[in-house]
């Protein structure tokens, strides 16, 4: 029996949550299980609660620095857990990781320059290559017996010289792919031959399933690093995603010059005092949470991927190697992404990410997020039978 009891069912409607309150507006049905938005459905660790609970109780919330302890957390965090060695001077803090893909790509490239992305991927990429005014270049990944992986000559096929940036999504979301070291080294190699920068949304690196290792794409070599900025933060490991904290990683000094010149223009220059304490928490009191909500989704992957097996086996689904989200391969059913968002919204009142947002290449696929009690869980799995059969 672990210190946490992620079994325990905690009521989120109500509370202004995304995930739960927003599915009428996102989906045209509230009546629906969400099981479609990257947060989860348990409480954040005790230490968290307790470090915002005595900031709370002090009453007085002006502005608010980061205080170098915070750093400390986050290096310490870093080697301990990815024996990566960061130094303090290379953090650049900012409120998530989207604002922090557009804070490069808006410090980094030009108007109508290219921005390269392997598809399917997270569709807030192409939002924040599109709306400020960038062309996206794909490069679709290779599927095969559920992993992904990238196609390096098509990758650098695509490069030309309007091409100034790659946006890597590392672990792979929605597929769940993470990327071995030796994949990173070839992709890396390439991207500093053609003078390619390339900005890492690692945001999942954390929550990495067993026999699987994540290695940050900066950490590799020298030459990587001087081309990199790296996107972490512990709201996904740490379900804290509302106080919005997370924290750039750019050893390149121009390179981080010109995204904290860019943040001073915005006005974006301090973080809730709230997110601060959280994630000095987290980081440096987050180990026992985190191991045992890692055992506890990979014990949700296996009950979802042997009902899958055994009740929809027209569906192929593979455990991925990271994320707590399962992509799920619908195409066997020969119906369109509509049809599909049909039948599990209207028959099954299901909920999930449906697979195109996510780049042509998804079509057919459904995102779940398995992060929430098993007793949620299985109500999910039945509502997609229901649904599908």
């Amino acid at each position: 029996m672990g210190t946490y009891n992620f079994d325990q069912m905690i009521k989120r409607t109500g509370t202004s949550c995304v995930k739960w309150d927003e599915t009428k507006s996102v989906f045209g049905y509230g009546d629906v299980l969400p099981m479609w938005v990257a947060d989860m459905d348990f409480q954040a660790p005790y230490e968290v609660t307790a470090a915002i609970k005595e900031k709370m109780e002090h009453g007085i919330y002006g502005y608010t620095s980061v205080p170098s302890s915070n750093s400390e957390a986050v290096v310490s965090w870093l080697m301990k857990r990815h024996d990566w060695n960061v130094e303090k001077d290379w953090l650049s803090y900012i409120s998530g990781v989207v604002p922090a893909l557009s804070a490069a790509i808006q410090s980094l490239t030009e108007q109508n320059d290219k921005v390269i992305v392997f598809s399917p991927v997270y569709y807030p990429f192409y939002d924040m290559i599109n709306l400020n005014g960038r062309k996206v270049v794909t490069s679709p990944l290779r599927f095969e017996n559920g992993r992904y992986s990238m196609d390096m000559d098509h990758f650098e096929s695509m490069i030309d010289e309007d091409v100034k940036l790659l946006l890597l999504c590392n672990p792979h979301n929605p597929g769940g792919t993470v990327w071995s070291k030796e994949e990173l080294k070839q992709l890396g190699d390439i991207c500093v031959k053609h003078q390619i920068k390339v900005v890492a949304d690692e945001i999942h690196g954390d929550h990495v399933l067993k026999g699987h290792s994540y290695t940050p794409f900066a950490s590799i070599s020298e030459a990587f690093a001087q081309i990199s900025v790296t996107c972490i933060a512990p709201t996904k490991t740490f379900n804290i995603a509302g106080l919005q904290a997370a924290v750039m990683v750019i050893p390149n000094k121009s390179i981080r010059e010109s995204i904290n010149l860019f943040q001073m223009k915005q006005g974006t220059i301090m973080l809730n005092a709230f997110g601060i304490v959280a994630m000095e928490a987290a980081y440096r009191h987050g180990d026992t949470w985190l191991g045992e909500v890692l055992e506890y989704i990979e014990g949700n992957m296996e009950i979802a991927i042997e009902f899958i097996n055994r009740e929809l086996p027209s569906l192929k689904v593979a455990k991925p190697e990271g994320t707590y989200l399962l992509w799920i391969d619908c195409r066997t059913l020969n119906l369109k992404d509509e049809q599909i968002k049909h039948l599990l919204l209207e028959k099954g009142k299901l909920a999930v990410d449906f697979g195109k947002k996510f780049g042509v290449e998804g079509d057919g696929f459904i995102r779940m997020n398995v992060a929430c009690p098993k007793e949620t869980l299985l109500d999910g799995l039945n509502r997609l039978k229901k649904a599908l059969t």
